[in-house]
């Protein structure tokens, strides 16, 4: 089942993340977003590009927003999640993260 969720940077769209079917993950910055703010990345890892970026893990950025030790627990039990499902993790705890990035889920992704 594809999941997936759009990222804000400074509450500005600044792309899509998709988990699809396969388990691959891809980030695909806003073709607006581009236009406006080539300057303003995600993260350093992923400059502002046209292209997207594919990885078989989620990138290690969107790894680093999800809650760890004892708020890991209380998130999997929460919202019982396997702590194996990074995208599921990441879309129920990352909406109102500290920083500039959140990540908010797209509802229509199977659509």
């Amino acid at each position: 089942m594809m999941r997936a969720a759009e990222v804000f940077y400074h509450h500005k769209l600044a792309g899509l993340l998709t988990e699809t079917d396969e388990g691959h993950f891809i980030f695909q910055y806003d073709e607006l977003y581009v236009k406006d703010y080539p300057n303003q990345f995600v993260t350093f890892t992923m400059p502002v590009s046209k292209n997207s970026y594919h990885d078989k893990h989620l990138f290690p950025f969107f790894e680093g927003l999800i809650p760890e030790g004892w708020l890991l627990d209380v998130a999997k039990n929460h919202y019982k999640i396997n702590s194996n499902d990074r995208m599921g993790l990441l879309l129920a705890c990352c909406q109102n993260c500290i920083g500039a990035v959140s990540v908010k889920p797209l509802s229509n992704a199977n659509e």
